[in-house]
């Protein structure tokens, strides 16, 4: 397919529409709004392809896209793995090399021997030891597949590495494996007691690219809507980018508008106004 030349047209401006969740399309109660569900509804029933993107893992987002009744392709744990609901199965997956993860491991485990370390490894979650005083998104929500010595599993290319410690000492763990792999590996930061790793070239906008050119979509057919700096390169990519009022500054600086924010169904908002047209103050 020819560059600019897209055979999935609808009649609206925007032909896919990719969203985050957290921050974004749920609110901080992690709830979607009825409006909200029946806004995606009727871009989905005028032939908008709506996509999840989203750091979560696929069973983190699962109940998510079944609520909507999405069939498109998910992209998770920050597009280092792009799930397709319709087969079960993982259409692309940019792990960490087993070599590699073995290594930031060892630099966390000096920096800080206390710190918890977890493993997701497609859709399981393997873990050296469990602590209820360092919650994740996942973890209030799913035990892990595996709790005991990894070194088994660091024999295999793992999907995200997470390092997991009090607020006051995350900072060494951080600057310990900045130090040691720039440039090798991406680090996301959403919470100020986890760090999470991936690969390099793993990102959000890489994946709806691969997504975008699967439904023969051209990037200025597409919406993005965010407000973390993991959704900055989507929202810089996208014909359009709409960040949350609730977003961070980087988020915000890239985005062609901002939509109210999350608690107040900002998702919704930019959907009815740039997508459906709907006329609102």
């Amino acid at each position: 397919m020819e560059s600019g030349v897209s055979t999935h047209h609808t009649n609206l401006p925007f032909d896919m529409i990719a969203i985050d969740l957290d921050g974004t399309l749920l609110r901080e109660d992690k709830q979607i709004t009825v409006r909200t569900v029946r806004t995606i509804r009727k871009v989905v029933d005028l032939g908008v392809k709506v996509v999840i993107a989203t750091a979560r893992p696929p069973r983190g987002m699962r109940h998510i896209a079944e609520a909507l009744k999405l069939d498109t392709y998910w992209v998770t744990y920050n597009g280092a793995l792009i799930y397709d609901p319709q087969v079960a199965k993982h259409i692309h997956h940019q792990p960490l090399p087993s070599a590699l993860a073995r290594k930031i491991v060892k630099t966390a485990r000096k920096a800080d021997k206390d710190c918890v370390i977890s493993l997701e490894i497609l859709d399981k979650w393997y873990t050296d030891h469990v602590d209820e005083s360092l919650p994740t998104e996942i973890s209030r929500n799913f035990s892990p597949d595996f709790v005991g010595p990894l070194e088994a599993f660091l024999k295999v290319p793992v999907t995200k590495l997470l390092a997991l410690a009090p607020p006051d000492r995350i900072p060494n763990i951080r600057m310990a494996v900045e130090k040691k792999f720039a440039g090798q590996v991406t680090a996301a930061v959403s919470d100020n007691h986890l760090l999470q790793y991936i690969h390099k070239d793993a990102d959000k906008c890489i994946a709806l690219k691969k997504v975008a050119n699967l439904y023969d979509i051209d990037p200025s057919r597409v919406m993005c809507i965010g407000d973390a700096p993991n959704d900055v390169t989507m929202l810089d990519w996208a014909g359009m980018g709409v960040a949350m009022h609730n977003g961070w500054d980087v988020a915000k600086q890239v985005a062609n508008v901002i939509a109210p924010s999350n608690d107040e169904g900002g998702a919704a908002y930019a959907i009815r106004k740039y997508v459906l047209g709907e006329k609102l103050d």
